[in-house]
């Protein structure tokens, strides 16, 4: 069960100027589920992307960053859940090719404005030809309300469907932003099993759009990790058509271009917790801030440390308060003259390591009590300078094993 999280309400879910979306049932890999999403594109839309850092990316994701490397307009996003095409060689890169292109004549534009995105099992054919059939199914359902369709339309072992929006008020014009997410297991920073897709109808100044998109990619979705395994195809990618018809913004750091990126922020943060809170066997959700560095890339070391050990997340999912382990975490982090002395740690309201040892005052019972919530912070301060970083994870269960070990079956 998810921690602390519930399907997004579809009326909730705000239509973005500019966007219309379909969903069809292609049989990608099991019948009878949404598995294709298809977004149209207005004319004039801005599109930026980040992607996986795993080098041996699948080959949408090659793909991808061909097509928006070309500079030219994209008119198109086309997902698939249930294959990954990924670890397929040049046939992949072939089928890849082929569905855009397939997309691209039923839509009447070129298959290089169309950006493929694919999702699921790694090392199996993509079969392109349930893609290629199930393209009019799609195109005859878009509307400009169906995210939550495609939320459901790009779930692998996802248990929910995440999705959300956010309006404000930019230039004296409503400003939208709707944006949807997939993720649940091998998930890493530096982008991880995860899909994302966010749209605003915002204008945004030319050129402007992909830094926007990495300074919002790494307040959410590079901050969270469930399991340490960097995908083959994760892919973020924010649209803006352009038609709130505000004045284009172009600075972000202050006035209406603040605004527009704190909301952007704001989104993309619910939407990256959302994937860590329907993390595979999930229980708990954990929030680990790091305090008290030199800079935020040391503090940033020292809370993925703690997040990616399996000592530490079995014994969360235990409640076990065995939180010497967190200590340990801390120690092997990669920070060469760390004093340990100036070493504080909370749990929750629990003061629990004091100058590098045990607080005198602290508890296990004290301990235990918050390990059994299913909401949980963890806080250390370094002592070393002002900086500060947090990343969001999980508990690592029973359920994690069992759901990886049946995941092709």
């Amino acid at each position: 069960m998810p921690v602390l999280l519930t399907a997004p309400h579809p009326e909730s879910l705000k239509p973005v100027a500019g966007v219309r979306i379909g969903t069809a049932m292609a049989g990608i890999r099991k019948a009878n589920r949404r598995d294709l999403v298809v977004f149209e594109l207005a004319p004039g839309s801005q599109v930026a992307g980040v992607f996986t850092s795993n080098r041996f990316c699948a080959a949408p994701v090659q793909l991808c960053q061909r097509h928006l490397a070309a500079g030219g307009p994209i008119r198109a996003l086309l997902i698939n859940t249930g294959n990954a095409n990924a670890g397929t060689g040049a046939d992949g890169l072939v089928r890849a090719e082929r569905s855009c292109a397939a997309l691209a004549s039923s839509m009447g534009v070129e298959p290089g404005q169309v950006l493929p995105f694919s999702t699921g099992v790694i090392m199996e054919v993509l079969p392109v030809e349930r893609l290629e059939a199930g393209l009019p199914a799609a195109l005859s359902s878009m509307s400009d309300a169906a995210w939550f369709d495609a939320a459901q339309g790009i779930m692998t072992t996802d248990t929910l469907p995440k999705a959300a929006s956010r309006q404000l008020d930019i230039d004296g014009r409503t400003v939208t932003i709707t944006g949807i997410a997939k993720g649940a297991g091998m998930i890493h920073p530096n982008m991880a099993t995860m899909l994302g897709f966010v749209a605003t109808d915002a204008a945004v100044a030319p050129g402007a759009l992909a830094g926007l998109l990495k300074t919002v990619a790494d307040a959410s979705f590079n901050r969270i990790t469930i399991d340490g395994d960097t995908s083959t195809n994760d892919s973020f990618v924010l649209v803006a058509t352009g038609q709130a018809g505000n004045t284009a913004v172009g600075d972000f750091s202050a006035g209406d271009g603040a605004r527009l990126r704190d909301a952007l922020t704001s989104l993309a943060v619910e939407l990256a917790q959302a994937i860590v809170r329907d993390g595979e066997g999930a229980t708990k959700f954990i929030a680990i801030t790091v305090e008290g560095g030199r800079d935020e890339a040391e503090c940033q070391r020292a809370a993925r440390a703690i997040a990616h050990s399996p000592l530490v997340k079995t014994a969360f999912f235990a409640s076990d308060p065995n939180l010497g382990r967190i200590l340990a975490a801390v120690g092997y982090a990669g920070i060469a003259d760390l004093d340990q002395g100036l070493i504080e740690m909370h749990l929750d309201d629990v003061h629990v390591v004091t100058r590098g040892g045990r607080h005198p005052a602290y508890q296990e019972s004290d301990g235990q009590r918050v390990m059994k919530q299913a909401e949980i912070a963890i806080r250390i301060q370094l002592g070393r300078g002002p900086a500060a970083a947090t990343v969001w994870t999980c508990d690592l269960s029973h359920d994690y094993v069992s759901i990886n070990a049946d995941y092709r079956s």
